[in-house]
């Protein structure tokens, strides 16, 4: 038996959804599927941070930009 999944709508930015579907063209993937991955992820760490106000604390470092050397 396959896993049952339910639709569900939110609104966000213009800009924002702009920004996903560039990241999920990059990366292969439908919208739909990057949201899902991103929003079980998100929630698995709010549940670890126990409340919203928590989580938010948290700072989660943004990678470093790679400097390409040339020559």
């Amino acid at each position: 038996m396959g896993i049952y999944k339910v639709q569900i709508s939110l609104r966000v930015r213009q800009g924002l959804r702009s920004d996903l579907e560039a990241f999920a063209a990059r990366e292969k993937r439908k919208l739909g599927n990057l949201g899902e991955v991103i929003l079980e992820w998100g929630f698995e760490q709010l549940k670890g941070a126990g409340s919203i106000d928590r989580l938010l604390r948290c700072k989660v470092r943004p990678p470093e930009k790679q400097h390409s050397k040339k020559g």
